[in-house]
C-alpha cells in the first residue's frame, strides 16, 4: 500500500525511536512480520484489510509504524479517515471492523502512536479517533466500554458441543434440518447468495448496507482466511454469514437470516453449521462478533455457551468536542431507521453503499 512519509517524530520513544508512515516494501514487510509475531494481534492488524477498505471506500489509510534506535519495529496502528457530508470527518482503527487498535511492546511506543494519531486528527481537522481495542490501554484517552465480543470455546468434536446445548436450542436445529434446509459452505461462489440475505437483512433492520464489492473483495484477499456460510430451502437462501479465521480463532463479523422464516429456524441451522465447522478445521474459539450487554444480539449468543470478553474503545476528541454517538442507538437516528425499513429493497440495495461508506 502506497502512502506518503510522516515527517518522523523525534524523541517519542525511548532513545532515538521514530514513528513513521508505511511507505515502500520493506516497511510492509516489517509491518506484517511485526503483526505475526505479536500475541495480542488481530488478522484486522494486516495490512490487506486497509487496503480492501482504501479501495472499496476509497478512504485514505494512515499506517502508523513505531521503530527503536534499531530500525526495528515496536508498535503499530492502522487508521482510517472518513471524511463525510454527513457524519463530519474522523479517524476510526478500525473502521467497519471489530478490532485493529494499538498493537504495541509497551506502553512508551503506545504512547508514541497515539501522540502521532492525535497529530494526524489535529493536522486533518477530525472531530474525533476511535480506537477499537481488545484489551485495556494505559492510557489517559476518553474510554467506553459498551461493548463486549461474545467468544466460545471449542472442543475437538462438535457432537461434543452440541450436547452441550439447550434442550430448546437442540430442537430448534432440528426442527430446520427436518425442513429440509440445505447449508454450503464455500467462496465466491456463493456470493450472490449471502448478499441477497444480508441486504434483505440490513432493510428490515434500518441499516444501510455495504456494496456487494466489499464482500467480493474481502473473499478475493482472503481465499483461506475466508468463507461464506448459507443456508437454504428449495434452492433459495434464507441464512447467511461471513468466516474469517485467524490464528485459533474463527469469527463471523457479518451474519443475516430472512425474518420471513424465522418460525423454521434458519439461523440456528447457520450457527450449528458454522460451529460444526469450525470444530472440524481445528480452531479453540468461536467469536460470535460485539454486542452491547443484555440486548437481543447478546441474549442470542450467549445461548450457545459463549462468554462476553471485555472491548475497550478510546477517544482522542477535539477541543469542545463530545464522545460521538453514530450508531443506531442514537434517538436521533431513529425516524431515519423507520425510513430506510420502508424502503424497496432495490432502492435501499442502491442508496445504501452511498451512506454507509461514512459510517464507522
Amino acid at each position: 500500500m502506497k502512502t506518503e512519509l510522516l515527517k518522523e517524530s523525534g524523541l517519542r520513544l525511548r532513545g532515538q525511536g521514530k514513528v513513521v508512515q508505511v511507505s515502500n516494501d520493506q516497511d510492509r514487510a516489517s509491518w506484517e512480520q511485526f503483526v505475526l509475531g505479536h500475541p495480542l494481534a488481530s488478522g484486522y492488524h494486516a495490512l490487506a484489510w486497509q487496503s480492501v477498505v482504501r479501495r472499496v471506500f476509497g478512504h485514505r489509510i494512515y499506517a502508523l509504524m513505531a521503530k527503536d534506535e534499531d530500525d526495528a519495529v515496536r508498535g503499530v496502528l492502522p487508521l482510517i479517515l472518513t471524511d463525510s457530508p454527513m457524519f463530519g470527518r474522523f479517524l476510526t482503527s478500525m473502521a467497519f471492523l471489530n478490532y485493529g487498535g494499538v498493537l504495541a511492546d509497551d506502553v512508551a511506543v503506545s504512547a508514541a502512536l497515539l501522540s502521532e494519531a492525535a497529530e494526524i486528527a489535529r493536522t486533518v481537522g477530525a472531530s474525533h479517533i476511535e480506537l477499537r481495542q481488545s484489551e485495556p490501554l494505559e492510557s489517559d484517552w476518553p474510554m467506553r466500554s459498551h461493548k463486549v465480543s461474545l467468544r466460545l470455546a471449542l472442543p475437538p468434536e462438535y457432537g461434543v458441543l452440541f450436547k452441550a446445548f439447550p434442550s430448546k436450542l437442540r430442537s430448534q436445529i432440528k426442527r430446520a434440518q427436518k425442513e429440509g434446509m440445505e447449508v454450503r459452505i464455500g467462496g465466491d461462489e456463493l456470493l450472490d447468495d449471502y448478499y441477497r440475505v444480508f441486504s434483505r437483512c440490513m432493510r428490515d433492520l434500518g441499516t444501510p448496507v455495504y456494496e456487494k464489492g466489499f464482500f467480493r473483495a474481502i473473499v478475493e484477499t482472503f481465499p483461506k482466511e475466508v468463507r461464506l456460510c448459507v443456508v437454504f430451502l428449495h434452492g433459495r437462501p434464507l441464512a447467511s454469514g461471513l468466516l474469517y479465521g485467524f490464528r485459533s480463532r474463527l469469527e463471523i463479523p457479518w451474519a443475516a437470516s430472512d425474518r420471513k422464516f424465522s418460525r423454521l429456524a434458519p439461523n440456528m441451522l447457520l450457527y450449528s453449521a458454522v460451529l460444526e465447522y469450525a470444530c472440524h478445521e481445528g480452531y479453540q474459539e468461536f467469536d460470535f462478533g460485539r454486542s452491547s450487554i443484555g440486548d437481543g444480539s447478546y441474549r442470542f449468543k450467549e445461548q450457545w455457551g459463549a462468554k462476553p470478553h471485555q472491548l475497550y474503545w478510546y477517544y482522542w476528541l477535539a477541543e469542545g468536542r463530545d464522545m460521538p454517538q453514530l450508531n443506531p442507538h442514537n434517538p436521533k437516528y431513529k425516524a431515519a431507521i423507520i425510513f430506510w425499513r420502508r424502503l424497496p429493497l432495490p432502492v435501499a440495495n442502491m442508496l445504501g453503499p452511498h451512506i454507509v461508506k461514512h459510517l464507522p
